[in-house]
């Protein structure tokens, strides 16, 4: 009886508090406090998604680690619960856990999904999947198709497709996605004209490219204003998850220039949401990260980083590493090229012992141009991984007050799902006797 009466009492005081209407929650994936500054100073302002009074920070760790992969922070992020790094949907012992979409779109509210990698990565899958490992792609795929989401949009119709791609079943999820309802889009201009209901939107075989290089797929802000069309269409009440993905993958490279072009696709998606709040005040926004890379320390002595230095900077360090083709020599002159930096032996010399300590990843020789050139800008990393910072949240419309102070990154789903009416409840205890400890 007591068992029965803290549930409803925990429902009706979540039920009872409903102030949202719509909910955009934004992911810079490895976006820290640092790397949003760096982009801050690099423009000369602060990035728009930064100017709030209602800002909280978040703890990041996962069930079995004090540093987290973006699959068990997906996981914590959407569904409120701790689990084991690279589990998604699920808790340590392979219980599976709702998703706030899930829960959402059982109360009737449309979801939206959109990445700048594959849509089957481990931050968008967390919004809608519940695997054992972040690799199962083609499972995730599978996944998306029968759920309830409205709008995907992102890359990877690699896990799609019956032949040519990553599967082996043979099976064809575009036409059974077809036949659950959805269009089925792959270019910028077919998503610029599109003007149905329910659609999945693939736009490259795998990831899409770099913010810095991409021409051809379209952009954040694209994607984003796009989904807000079609998620708004009939003004029922919407979900809506945007990942900058790739601000994670520069950041893994310690590369500055390509870490400031993503945090400003990001910020340029931001603004499109910002521009749908003001017609729409009963919307929540969301920014936050689902942990910090790179371990991002903005001088290395001096009291200083070379700002003018990193602004002359005009291409992102796997650009330099495959026009070199792993020859030093070429890299060296494009170095000057496109950084307007004079190597020297001494800086050659740390970039051989930067290869020596990744020996064997593919990612060793981009990786250490950024860790050489941000040496040069006097800008520090601590590493070519996770770190277990804590993240910034950052809130907007309504609600947000709701959102400041310190907490657990499990504690941002619960806070919408309350505000919103569509609640992710903690397991529920039989409250102890009186007196017992």
């Amino acid at each position: 009886m007591r068992k029965l009466l803290v549930v409803f009492l925990l429902v009706i005081s979540v039920l009872g508090f409903s102030v949202v209407k719509n909910v955009i929650y934004m992911v810079g994936d490895g976006m820290g406090i640092n790397q949003a500054m760096l982009a801050s100073y690099l423009e000369g302002r602060l990035m728009n998604f930064m100017k709030t009074q209602n800002i909280g920070i978040v703890t990041t760790f996962s069930a079995n680690s004090n540093v987290t992969d973006s699959a068990a922070a997906g996981t914590a992020l959407f569904s409120g619960f701790k689990t084991n790094n690279g589990m998604i949907g699920m808790l340590p012992d392979g219980t599976v856990v709702p998703t706030i979409a899930e829960i959402a779109a059982k109360n009737g509210v449309k979801i939206g999904v959109i990445s700048t990698s594959r849509i089957t990565h481990a931050t968008p899958g967390a919004v809608y999947g519940h695997v054992e490992s972040r690799g199962d792609e083609n499972t995730l795929a599978e996944q998306l198709v029968n759920s309830p989401i409205t709008v995907a949009f992102g890359g990877g119709w690699r896990h799609f497709i019956p032949t040519g791609g990553k599967r082996k079943d043979g099976k064809d999820l575009i036409k059974l996605a077809k036949e659950k309802g959805f269009d089925y889009i792959n270019t910028k201009e077919e998503l610029l004209n599109y003007t149905g209901e329910k659609v999945l939107g693939l736009f490259n075989y795998s990831h899409l490219p770099a913010a810095s290089d991409r021409v051809n797929e379209p952009m954040l802000a694209d994607m984003t204003k796009k989904a807000l069309e079609v998620l708004s269409k009939d003004n029922d009440p919407f979900f809506l998850m945007v990942e900058g993905s790739q601000i994670d993958w520069e950041a893994h490279g310690n590369d500055p220039y390509g870490l400031w072009k993503e945090v400003l696709e990001f910020e340029k998606a931001f603004d499109v949401v910002m521009e749908f709040v003001k017609n729409n005040p009963d919307t929540l926004v969301i920014v936050t990260a689902d942990h910090e890379t790179g371990g991002l320390g903005l001088s290395t002595g001096g009291y200083y980083f070379d700002v003018e230095m990193i602004r002359k900077f005009t291409k992102n360090t796997d650009f330099i590493s495959k026009q070199s083709n792993k020859d030093k020599a070429k890299l060296v002159d494009l170095v000057k090229k496109y950084y307007g930096i004079e190597l020297t032996d001494e800086d050659m010399e740390y970039f051989d012992s930067l290869m020596k300590e990744q020996s064997g990843s593919y990612y060793a020789f981009p990786n250490s141009i950024g860790r050489v050139v941000s040496k040069k800008a006097h800008l520090g990393w601590t590493t070519f991984a996770h770190t277990g910072a804590p993240v910034a949240v950052y809130a907007f419309g309504a609600g947000a007050e709701n959102f400041n102070g310190f907490y657990d990154n499990t504690e941002i789903v619960r806070i919408i799902g309350r505000l919103a009416g569509y609640p992710v409840i903690y397991p529920v205890f039989e409250l102890p006797a009186s007196g017992a400890h």
